[in-house]
């Protein structure tokens, strides 16, 4: 199916009704694509050096500036939450919501609202039942995606011409937005109507790759397809995977950034982290979280509730100390392992609410240190401290793992350089097959 990149000039068309869009307008940066294609199916969105602006201008921005008209006289559906947003064009002032910025657009209709897991402003706790709902600014329908469907249904779609996703993702392949996007593809190519990634950076950058290649055999709603749990890609990127390399079927279009580069840290970008569900406070969790998720299907503690969860991990037995010497000594690059004491809260944390408990915490020396690999460092080492204290949640474990290898090696005792010794073969054909889907230097 048509796979494609809309850049177009901005139109007397795009005269604007709202003060706030009008300002918005006026302040985005024209689309600058600087890089020759590499292949027909690619094309490079990059300004030049002495073109960038000031900050990275999100694909909403580009949508209202550029290619408006792939929404202009439509019936839109929208899969957003509280990290839809774009900036405001006066500093000081609070950032425009997506849901705004489409139902003040000229010659639009937004009909339904689509929520993912979290819900649409991202306060509910990992795996609760979201309910559908009625936005109160627009009065615009809320259909729940993490309720009793995880896809659109087809009578949410009938009365549709199109169907954007604004979310920001982060990074990692357990992240279910990305999944959220991927069935919501689905349908839409059943109902027949485009879908439309408005695209956000990676916020743990593009140019790091690392950790297994899941297994199709454990695809889960926390892994569809076989990509690493660190993958480097946007999701305009992993859109066009999806449609090229796992056989989705829709007329998928990407508005891409302004201004973005692979190598671009989060703070590079210019804007501000909203923390995309109430786990992911930083910049610095979601570095660690391509590996500390994985501890979700152990009985130790990521730190959830706390101001730097998925950043260290323990358990009332283990001692601190002499883990983090153990795993210092493994000398992981860009990564150092600090004794720590954390008390995790409730309701995020379900292993040891309020109780305090002893591990390590991540530092991170290089914002391209290998997280999954320094979580098999820890799964190593923490799971030969605990002897019988030890207990899988093998079904959820695998899930996230995306095999059963993983853990089958940590319980044989193995090294972690035996554990990893087939991630990178597994890395660079991924990287092959991704080639053509990049949309960035």
């Amino acid at each position: 199916m048509l796979q494609s990149i809309s850049i177009h000039p901005l139109s007397a068309v795009f005269a604007r009704r709202n003060i706030r869009l009008c300002g918005l307008l006026a302040v985005t940066a024209t689309l600058a694509c600087g890089g020759e294609a590499r292949s027909s199916s690619r094309v490079v969105a990059e300004a030049s050096s002495t073109d960038l602006p000031e900050r990275v201008r999100v694909g909403a921005e580009v949508l209202v500036r550029d290619s408006l008209h792939l929404v202009a006289g439509r019936r839109v559906g929208l899969i957003t939450n509280h990290t839809g947003t774009v900036p405001a064009p006066s500093d000081g002032a609070p950032p425009i919501s997506t849901i705004d910025l489409i139902a003040e657009a000229p010659d639009v209709e937004l009909v339904a609202l689509f929520g993912p897991e979290h819900g649409l402003r991202g306060d509910a706790e990992a795996g609760e039942h979201i309910d559908d709902a009625i936005d109160e600014r627009t009065g615009v329908p809320i259909h729940s995606l993490y309720g009793a469907t995880r896809r659109p249904a087809p009578e949410t779609l009938r009365e549709l011409d199109v169907l954007l996703f604004d979310m920001q993702d982060v990074g990692a392949r357990y992240y279910t937005y990305v999944s959220t996007m991927a069935y919501a593809m689905e349908a839409a190519g059943a109902a027949g109507i485009p879908f439309v990634v408005l695209d956000r950076p990676n916020p743990i950058g593009g140019d790091a790759v690392q950790g297994n290649v899941l297994d199709p055999a454990f695809a889960t709603f926390v892994g569809l397809y076989p990509v690493p749990m660190r993958h480097g890609m946007t999701v305009g990127e992993l859109a066009r995977l999806y449609v090229a390399e796992f056989g989705v079927s829709v007329e998928l279009h990407v508005v891409p950034m302004h201004g973005w580069r692979r190598e671009m840290t989060f703070e590079e970008t210019g804007l501000p982290w909203v923390a995309p569900s109430p786990n992911m406070p930083s910049v610095e969790s979601a570095l660690a979280y391509p590996g500390m998720c994985l501890f979700e299907g152990t009985p130790l503690s990521v730190g959830r509730g706390t101001d730097r969860a998925f950043e260290w991990v323990g358990a009332p037995w283990l001692d601190g100390e002499a883990l983090a010497e153990r795993l210092n000594g493994a000398s992981i690059p860009g990564v150092r392992f600090e004794p720590a004491r954390f008390t995790p809260r409730a309701p995020g944390d379900g292993k040891f609410p309020d109780v305090e408990v002893h591990g390590v915490r991540l530092v991170a020396e290089n914002p391209g240190y290998d997280a999954p690999r320094a979580a098999v460092a820890v799964l190593v080492e923490a799971y030969a401290m605990s002897g019988d204290r030890w207990s899988w949640r093998e079904a959820h474990f695998d899930r996230l793992a995306g095999t059963d290898a993983l853990r089958r090696a940590v319980e044989a005792g193995a090294t972690v350089e035996a554990v990893t010794a087939d991630w990178s073969a597994a890395i660079a054909d991924f990287e092959t097959r991704r080639a053509s889907s990049l949309l960035y230097r």
